[in-house]
C-alpha cells in the first residue's frame, strides 16, 4: 500500500474498503455499489490480504445464496416455500391496499406481490411507500386456505446502510490529513485514481457531491457521453434517487392529490434527472411551473396548503454539439427540452458544471486504493446538510455588491457545499477559500452569462470579489477565455488568419495571476505581457504560444530542468517540430536544451535526447543538449537571439497526460485538442 492508503486505514479503520474489490465480487449481480460496499465493509474492512480474500469469498457466497436474479426467481420462491422462511437481497416497495386496509410489498426481482407488511415496518421505513429500496429481508411462506390471503409475509427488513456513524470522529480524523490528501481520499472514495486527474478536474468531480451536503441545491451538468454524469446519483448513496429518462409526473415528484401522499422530494436528499437533455422531449407545463416554484422557494402546492421539502435537484444530460458551436449559434443550454429552455427555470440553477471539461471514463482512471465505504460517506454527507457554512468565506473575501441576491445565494451555497466536503471541521486558509470561491462564482457566472443570451431583460453582471487589500479580482469561465470571439453575445468573430499571414497570438491585458482577460487578435509584432491559462481549457499550442516570438531566430536556448521522462522529451520534440514548420526551408536554426539529469535512469534520458538530435539531421535544425549538474537550476524559459525571453512556470509541460486507450485520439496528434494544466507565460523583450 502507498502512504496515503496506510494513513486511511490508520484513521478510518472499519469504514474503508479497497475499491477494486467491488469488481471482484459483483459478478453478474446487478446491484448498486453501495450495496456491495456495505457487504464488503462487513467482511473486508482490513489491510490483511488473507482476510480480504476470505471476506471476498464470504460476500460472494452471500450474493450467491441471497441475491435474487430475475431468472432464478422461481427457484428462490420454491426455497422459501420448502424452508418456510429465507433471507433475500432485493429491491422492495410497499403500497397501501385500501380494500383490505393493509400494507403490501412488492419484490422487484423475486417477482412476488401482495406480501403482507405490518404497520410498524412501514412507519420505520417510509421511503418504501415512495420507491423501491434495496434491502436484506426475511420472507416467510404461510399457506392459507383463503385464496384472498397471500401466503407471503415480510418478517424483517433492513435497508442497506451503515448502522452507526461517529460524526465527531470523522471531523477529528480529517485534521490528520492535508488538503491534498483529503481530496485524494475523496476521489478514491468515488472510485477514481487521483493521479489521473488534475486539480481542477478533481474539484469538478467533488462538485457532484454538493447536492448531498446542501439542502435545496440545484445543479446542472451537460456534456459529452461517457463522462460518468449519472454514476454518483445512481450508485453512490442510498439517499439519492435517479430518475431515468428525465421524465416524471407531478404526483410522483411532489404530491398525489388523491391520497395526499408526498412524492420523491419528501423522502430523498437528492432527486437526479438522468438524460435530461433532448430538444425532442416534452414536459408538462404544470410540472415545470411547480418545479420552478420549488427550486426558488423550497415549497410546492397543488391547490392545497403549501408544503416544504429539502431535496436537491441534479439535472444531467448530453450535449449535441461542442462548446464553440453552442456559443456561436445558440447558448450552452441549447440541448434542454423547450419547456426547460426557459429563463425563469435556468435562473434557479445554482451552478452549471461544465461536463465538457470532464474526460470520458477509461479503465485506467479507476483506483485500486482505499476509500470510504460509500454508504458511510453518504451518511456523513447527509449529517452535514444540517450545517451552514455559507458565511465562512466572508472572513476572507467580499463578493461584488453588483451581484444580485439570487446570484449571491447561489455562490454561497456552492461555497458552503465545497467547504463541507473538503473542510468539514474548518481550518481552511485564505488561499483555499479563494480557490473555491473562484470555482463557485464561475459556476454561477456560466448560468448568468447564458441567461443574458437567452433573455435580453437580464443585465450583464461583472462577477468579481475583493480581498482585504480592496483589489477587485474578476472571474471568468474557462470557455470565456478559450473562445472570447463567441462567448460575449454582442461581440463578433474576428477574421481568422490566413496561411503565411501574421501569426495569431494570445493577448492578455496585464493583470495578476488570479484574474485574466484574454482575447484573440492579429498582431503585426509580438508584444510583452503576462498570461495566465486556466486548467482544462483547450485550443492552445506551442505554435500559438511561441511561434511569433521565435520567427527569425537563428539560435534558441531552452532551459527546463525537467526534460527527463518520455512525455517530457516528446514535448521537446514537438517544440522542435514547430520550429521546423515555421522556418523557411533555406534557414538554419540552432536549438540548445539545458536540462537536469534523471539520476534514476540517466541512460534512458540520454538515448531519448540523442534521438531528437538524430531526427533533426537534414531538417535545417541543429539540436544540441547539455546537463546542468549544479543542482540549483529551477528556471524554465526560452531565450532567442532576436531579443525575446519567454518565462514559463511549468516549462514545456503545459498539457495534461495524454489519453491512453486503443485507437486514435485527436489529443494525441494535435496540441489544440489537449486539455491544459494551469500555467502562466511571461514575454520579456531583452
Amino acid at each position: 500500500m502507498g502512504s496515503l492508503d496506510d494513513k486511511i486505514n490508520e484513521h478510518f479503520a472499519g469504514y474503508v474498503v479497497r475499491k477494486d474489490l467491488v469488481k471482484a465480487v459483483k459478478g453478474n449481480a446487478i446491484v448498486p455499489t453501495y450495496v456491495l460496499e456495505y457487504l464488503l465493509g462487513q467482511y473486508c474492512a482490513t489491510d490483511d490480504e488473507a482476510s480480504i480474500q476470505s471476506g471476498i469469498e464470504t460476500v460472494k457466497d452471500i450474493l450467491r445464496k441471497h441475491y435474487v436474479h430475475r431468472n432464478e426467481a422461481g427457484l428462490i420462491q420454491s426455497t422459501i416455500k420448502e424452508k418456510g422462511r429465507y433471507k433475500v437481497i432485493d429491491q422492495i416497495s410497499v403500497s397501501l391496499n385500501e380494500k383490505t386496509d393493509s400494507y403490501e410489498a412488492v419484490f422487484d426481482n423475486l417477482g412476488i406481490k401482495k406480501v403482507a407488511v405490518d404497520s410498524g415496518t412501514v412507519k420505520a421505513h417510509p421511503k418504501l411507500l415512495v420507491t423501491s429500496v434495496w434491502c436484506i429481508a426475511d420472507v416467510q411462506y404461510e399457506f392459507a386456505e383463503d385464496a384472498r390471503t397471500s401466503p407471503w409475509v415480510l418478517e424483517t427488513i433492513k435497508p442497506i446502510q451503515i448502522a452507526r456513524v461517529d460524526y465527531d470522529g470523522y471531523k477529528e480524523a480529517r485534521g490528520q490529513f492535508s488538503k491534498d490528501e483529503w481530496i485524494d481520499l475523496l476521489m478514491q472514495s468515488i472510485g477514481f485514481d487521483p493521479e489521473a486527474f488534475g486539480r481542477r478536474s478533481k474539484l469538478l468531480q467533488l462538485m457532484r457531491l454538493i447536492p448531498f451536503v446542501e439542502r435545496n441545491y440545484n445543479i446542472i451538468e451537460l456534456g459529452p457521453k461517457g463522462t460518468g454524469k449519472s454514476h454518483i446519483y445512481s450508485e453512490f448513496s442510498p439517499h439519492g434517487q435517479l430518475i431515468s429518462g428525465g421524465e416524471v409526473t407531478i404526483p410522483k415528484l411532489f404530491v398525489n392529490n388523491s391520497n395526499g401522499r408526498i412524492g420523491l422530494v419528501g423522502y430523498w436528499d437528492v432527486v437526479a434527472f438522468d438524460e435530461f437533455a433532448g430538444r425532442e422531449k416534452t414536459a408538462n407545463k404544470a410540472l415545470v411551473d411547480i418545479m420552478k416554484n420549488y427550486m426558488a422557494n423550497k415549497t410546492f402546492s397543488r391547490g392545497v396548503n403549501p408544503m416544504g421539502a429539502e431535496a436537491s435537484f441534479a439535472f444531467v444530460g448530453n450535449t449535441d454539439h461542442n462548446v464553440p458551436y453552442m456559443l456561436k449559434n445558440s447558448d450552452l443550454f441549447e440541448a434542454l427540452p423547450p419547456q426547460f429552455h426557459d429563463s425563469a427555470f435556468i435562473d434557479r440553477l445554482h451552478a452549471y458544471l461544465p461536463g465538457w471539461e470532464i474526460d470520458v471514463i477509461r479503465g485506467e482512471m479507476f483506483t485500486n486504493g482505499y476509500g470510504f465505504i460509500v454508504d458511510y460517506l453518504a451518511e456523513i454527507l447527509r449529517h452535514l446538510r444540517q450545517e451552514d457554512f455559507s458565511n465562512r468565506p466572508d472572513q476572507h473575501f467580499s463578493v461584488s455588491e453588483k451581484v444580485s441576491t439570487r446570484d449571491r445565494d447561489a455562490i454561497y451555497k456552492t461555497m458552503s457545499g465545497m467547504l463541507k466536503v473538503i473542510f468539514p471541521a474548518g481550518g481552511e486558509s485564505t488561499e483555499d477559500v479563494e480557490e473555491l470561491l473562484q470555482l463557485a462564482m464561475e459556476s454561477r457566472k456560466r448560468v448568468k452569462d447564458q441567461l443574458f443570451r437567452i433573455d435580453a431583460t437580464y443585465p450583464e453582471v461583472d462577477f468579481y470579489y475583493s480581498g482585504s487589500d480592496g483589489e477587485k479580482r474578476h472571474v471568468q469561465t474557462v470557455e470565456e477565455q478559450e473562445f472570447p470571439e463567441f462567448y460575449h453575445r454582442k461581440s463578433s468573430p474576428e477574421p481568422r488568419p490566413q496561411e503565411n499571414s501574421e501569426a495569431e497570438v494570445i493577448d492578455v491585458e496585464p493583470t495578476d495571476t488570479t484574474s485574466v482577460q484574454t482575447k484573440t487578435a492579429q498582431k503585426l509584432m509580438p508584444e510583452e505581457g503576462h498570461h495566465v491559462f486556466a486548467e482544462n481549457r483547450k485550443g492552445v499550442s506551442y505554435d500559438k504560444l511561441f511561434g511569433p516570438y521565435i520567427d527569425g531566430a537563428t539560435r534558441i536556448v531552452v532551459t527546463d530542468p525537467y526534460i527527463r521522462y518520455f512525455y517530457q522529451v516528446r514535448n521537446m520534440m514537438e517544440l522542435v517540430e514547430m520550429v521546423i514548420r515555421r522556418k523557411a526551408p533555406e534557414d538554419q536554426v540552432a536549438i540548445h536544451l539545458v536540462t537536469g539529469p534523471d539520476e534514476g535512469n540517466i541512460q534512458k534520458q540520454r538515448e531519448l535526447l540523442e534521438s531528437i538530435t538524430e531526427a533533426c539531421t537534414g531538417s535545417g535544425v541543429d539540436f544540441t543538449w547539455a546537463f546542468d549538474t549544479s543542482g540549483t537550476a529551477h528556471a524554465r524559459d526560452i531565450v532567442t537571439d532576436i531579443g525575446w525571453k519567454i518565462v514559463l512556470d511549468r516549462g514545456l509541460d503545459i498539457f495534461q497526460a495524454p489519453l491512453r486507450r486503443e485507437g486514435f485520439n485527436l489529443g494525441d496528434r494535435l496540441q489544440e485538442h489537449r486539455m491544459l494544466k494551469g500555467f502562466y507565460v511571461t514575454y520579456v523583450r531583452q
